[in-house]
């Protein structure tokens, strides 16, 4: 196998692992073959999404409820789940091979403090007069930060 396609076959595989923690925190760790920290944080995805009231919040905001989703959310939890969250997929992308680029955490990080933030002012927060409530509002501010945190990524680790 040449080089060329042995990197390619690690993409896929890092590509794998993360889109897995995306769909479950913990999962990208039990693909890295880490057990027990692939359980902490399947354990602490499933405390945090039923202390929050979550699965609430999402179901009423997928149907365009926003004072519903707001009225079941538990605002003292669901300000830990963006950072349990981007840890998980930075853990699992870092375990995967994603540790080869300098600062690669920095859009994770960004993500997670401005996802955390958007749980803050969910409440509070309007475009045009309406309200994007707990689960949209931190969806994009994390979006955000993906965003902000891949430039810095790419100007900070440029060879000089």
């Amino acid at each position: 196998m040449t080089d060329k396609n042995q990197f390619n076959q690690f993409n896929d595989k890092r590509t794998e692992i993360v889109l897995w923690s995306i769909a479950l925190p913990g999962f990208g760790q039990f693909l890295n073959r880490q057990y027990f920290k692939g359980a902490v944080l399947l354990i602490l995805e499933f405390l945090v999404n039923i202390k929050s009231n979550l699965n609430l919040g999402i179901v009423s905001s997928f149907r365009g409820d926003i004072a519903a989703a707001l009225a079941v959310t538990d605002f003292q939890w669901l300000m830990f789940y963006p950072c349990i969250y981007m840890y998980a997929i930075w853990d699992a992308y870092k375990d995967a091979g994603g540790n080869s680029v300098s600062f690669a955490f920095l859009p994770f990080v960004f993500a997670a403090y401005l996802g955390t933030i958007g749980v803050a002012y969910s409440a509070s927060f309007s475009i045009m007069g309406n309200l994007l409530g707990p689960i949209w509002l931190p969806i994009i501010l994390m979006l955000v930060g993906v965003g902000l945190g891949l430039p810095f990524t790419f100007f900070l680790s440029r060879k000089p």
